[in-house]
């Protein structure tokens, strides 16, 4: 049995972010095969707006996590978090 640290870390939208990505990857290449009937599209795009609200929110929350560490007692003092573009 899970510990409920580990139970809500499986729960947490961060854990879930490369899964819920790789899918929407899979998805959007799917979709632009143009193989997809009108139905399938649909469904296919319903479900990508659902992984990508999920990965939103997993970035957000990473995104917040970042600043709680940076400092704890203002966490809004921030910086946000930016990646190297090079």
């Amino acid at each position: 049995m899970a510990s409920p640290d580990k139970t809500e870390a499986l729960d947490s939208p961060v854990a879930n972010f490369e899964q819920a990505l790789d899918e929407l990857e899979t998805l959007v290449q799917r979709m632009e095969s143009g193989d997809l009937a009108l139905e399938d599209s649909l469904t296919a795009y319903e479900r990508g707006i659902a992984l990508y609200r999920q990965c939103r929110g997993a970035l957000d929350e990473a995104d917040l996590r970042v600043k709680l560490l940076s400092d704890p007692m203002d966490p809004d003092s921030a910086d946000d978090f930016k990646p190297d573009a090079s």
